[in-house]
């Protein structure tokens, strides 16, 4: 199993297949993704590149870190576990016209 690396401060134009082609200087890439946003498509500035051995992950920690990437000075580290998330979760207001909140309309 491979290692999971956070890559940020990515310039905005950076694609997936950018990522994996500075990543496979390194060593065995066995996936690499820009984070985008669900709505626009945008690239959010971050993504993560997976190392088929622990041993290219350090070493691509070591040697890209702070290095240049498109203009701008990525960010590389190991992934962490996301953190789950408290609370229900986002849903809709309460009350007013088409909420589904209860309240009746006057007209």
């Amino acid at each position: 199993m491979g290692t999971k690396l956070f890559i940020g401060n990515l310039a905005y134009g950076t694609t997936s297949a950018d990522l994996e082609d500075h990543f496979r200087q390194i060593g065995e890439i066995t996936s690499a993704q820009v984070v985008t946003d669900r709505e626009s498509g945008r690239s959010r500035g971050f993504g993560f590149v997976e190392m088929a051995s622990t041993e290219d992950a350090q070493r691509a920690v070591s040697e890209l870190d702070g290095k240049d990437l498109q203009g701008r000075a990525i960010n590389v580290s190991e992934a962490r576990e996301r953190a789950p998330r408290e609370g229900g979760g986002g849903g809709r207001g309460r009350g007013g016209f088409g909420s589904g909140g209860g309240g009746r309309s006057r007209f």
